[in-house]
């Protein structure tokens, strides 16, 4: 990996649609709307994309910790744009600030921790898990 500068930033845009929602992710008995899981999936995309281009071949960078708040609701229809902040990086252990939004106001924010990886050894590692 190349050196990741603190402030390097990333986005990743969703258009919320019904498989999007708590009431088809999650159980019928919630309401339709931007389930949770689906909020973190377009913040963690964010800080893999504010990442990418400092992943030498054969890296990748695989979610370790998540702190997050859905402060906001979202409905079907309304795009939500996710981004993400590099503000640690300690080795292969990066942190970022994370927010998303809908059309209308801030729906999420927290941090989030990624480490990178060399994809063979992980490879190596799952395939030895498999054989148990």
């Amino acid at each position: 990996m190349r050196a990741i500068p603190l402030g390097t930033k990333g986005r990743f845009t969703l258009d919320v649609a019904q498989q999007h929602l708590a009431s088809k992710v999650k159980d019928t008995m919630l309401p339709p709307v931007l389930a949770t899981p689906i909020m973190i999936l377009a913040m963690e995309n964010a800080a893999l994309n504010a990442i990418r281009e400092y992943l030498e071949p054969g890296e990748s960078a695989v979610g370790t910790a998540v702190d997050i708040r859905h402060l906001a609701a979202t409905p079907v229809g309304q795009r939500v744009t996710a981004d993400a902040e590099v503000v640690e990086v300690d080795g292969r252990r990066i942190v970022f600030a994370v927010t998303a939004r809908d059309e209308t106001e801030e729906i999420g924010r927290g941090t989030h921790e990624r480490m990178v990886v060399e994809l063979r050894r992980l490879t190596q590692k799952l395939e030895a898990k498999s054989t148990r």
